[in-house]
């Protein structure tokens, strides 16, 4: 067996190595392309396989340049192995395909095998009858007033007790801190707690168990996402059958991944039993989809949910902050004004009454999530033949990738200075205001849109608001954007290295 092991190996690398020589760099006179000036470049047979290859590497930037060529702001895209879509990020075909004509694009079997082994069930990888009994339960815990609080509450805890503890030994020492890693474990921590009443002290440094699970996570979450951009799009169940390559690291992680939510599971299962539980969890436990399965499936996405995407919308705003001098003193001067209405001391936590009240912070927030959206790209499937808005024809069984990141770069949605961080945009007669979800679907759109919204700002506008009163976040290489690691979320490879200083009493000058 480990001698047929190798034998495949050998041929897969003696395949890859055979297009690598063919299609790009062939000996002799390269294919005639089809290409227009417009749209994804394709060859004979291979399609568009020989530039996928090229920027699979850099794929949102690629596909975003590609996408701002054409006229509608949409390409057809095919490579080998049936996989023929669309590519778009135009704000009508995604309200067509996310509202509109909502049943016609499902995620599909293609989006939820390959994500199965990780995320299961759960509800950002289900469809039909599954997604709708998941979707029901989560929505009335979600529209409660005790959860919004109840978040508050947490959040504010973790703030105090680890956070801020966390910057002053960072700003004593002078060391360099990971912000990335920081806002990785306070979410982690705050999502356990609201989701599941468990505190697993990630950030406190006293949760072994945590930390590596949340190591095992971010590996499992890369490289169930990596089997998005092999060449060959059944390459995975190969390496998978024969347990070998990227499959044995994801299968181990998603061990140590299960193992944590199993553990989460039996111990509300047992408090549950003594005495009646409202956190997110028990309102799956005794539902009539509660296997151990299916309630893991629900803890996986519940902490996909909320520490992926808030940790990465705030990495990159205090990446984009740092080099914004004008928009920091502005988003100061917004939180004293605050505090002089209230009466409260500096360093005392933010009501909700009072986060609300945070316009410019939240337009700082929203513009950040507009150039560095945490789930970068969507994808559905269209189960009949369609035609999008734009005249885009899509053929039955393709699939349709709505791309968020590129739209928060495209002139026709945001004008010229797309590329530039300007809060300013957002705000009318001084306060914030709302974008349509299909031009801004970073908390996605339609009936899928996320239930999490108000307290993923609510978490972020108040670790923002207590970082920057009590501290200058100083990140070391401003100047140059961090690579983007290619995840199920949009993350820093690599982290943000930052070294953390007190703020003066007087920062508002």
């Amino acid at each position: 067996m480990e001698l047929f092991s190798l034998q495949t190996l050998l041929f897969i690398s003696i395949f890859s190595l055979y297009l690598y020589r063919i299609f790009l760099h062939p000996k002799g006179p390269k294919p005639k392309s089809s290409t227009t000036t417009t749209g994804f470049k394709k060859y004979p047979l291979v399609g568009s396989l020989p530039e996928f290859l090229l920027n699979r590497h850099r794929f949102l930037d690629w596909t975003t340049a590609v996408l701002s060529r054409c006229p509608t702001n949409s390409a057809v895209f095919h490579r080998p192995g049936n996989v023929h879509g669309i590519i778009t990020a135009n704000p009508s075909n995604v309200e067509h395909m996310l509202k509109t004509h909502f049943e016609n694009y499902p995620k599909g079997p293609r989006f939820i095998t390959l994500l199965q082994d990780f995320l299961g069930r759960g509800i950002f990888n289900s469809d039909g009858d599954l997604w709708k009994v998941q979707r029901k339960t989560a929505s009335y815990e979600f529209n409660t007033k005790s959860l919004r609080n109840f978040v508050i509450q947490t959040v504010s805890v973790e703030i105090q007790t680890r956070l801020i503890r966390i910057l002053q030994d960072s700003a004593r020492t002078n060391r360099v801190l990971d912000m990335q890693d920081v806002l990785e474990r306070f979410a982690f921590d705050s999502i356990c707690k609201v989701a599941f009443n468990v505190d697993p002290g990630c950030l406190g440094g006293d949760g072994t168990a945590g930390g590596e699970f949340m190591a095992a996570f971010d590996e499992a979450a890369t490289l169930s996402a990596g089997r998005f951009m092999y060449a060959l799009p059944y390459l995975y169940r190969i390496k998978k059958f024969f347990n070998v390559g990227s499959e044995i690291g994801l299968r181990n992680s998603i061990s140590t991944v299960h193992d944590f939510a199993d553990k989460i599971i039996r111990s509300r299962m047992e408090e549950r039993a003594e005495r009646k539980d409202e956190d997110l969890l028990s309102r799956f436990i005794g539902t009539e989809e509660d296997s151990p399965e299916f309630l893991r499936d629900i803890v996986i996405s519940f902490i996909l949910a909320g520490r992926d995407t808030t940790s990465s919308a705030l990495s990159w705003f205090f990446w984009l902050l740092s080099s914004k001098p004008d928009v920091e003193k502005r988003i100061l001067q917004e939180l004293e004004s605050i505090r002089v209405q209230y009466g409260k001391e500096r360093g005392a936590t933010y009501s909700f009454d009072e986060l609300r009240r945070m316009h410019y912070m939240q337009a700082a927030i929203s513009e950040s999530l507009r150039l560095y959206p945490p789930v970068p790209v969507d994808t559905k499937l269209c189960q009949d033949g369609d035609v999008m808005p734009d005249g885009t024809v899509v053929g039955k069984g393709w699939f349709v990738t709505y791309h968020t990141y590129a739209m928060g770069r495209m002139e026709g949605i945001w004008g010229k200075d797309c590329y530039e961080f300007r809060p300013e945009r957002w705000m009318e007669n001084g306060t914030c205001r709302q974008e349509s979800p299909f031009r801004f679907p970073v908390f996605h759109a339609g009936p899928r849109m996320c239930l999490g919204k108000d307290m993923a700002y609510i978490q972020m506008k108040s670790i923002v608001a207590s970082v920057m009163e009590r501290f200058v976040i100083d990140v070391q290489d401003k100047d140059t954007c961090p690579e983007h690691l290619l995840s199920l979320t949009l993350r820093m490879k690599g982290g943000l290295p930052v070294k953390v200083k007190e703020r003066c009493v007087d920062w508002i000058n």
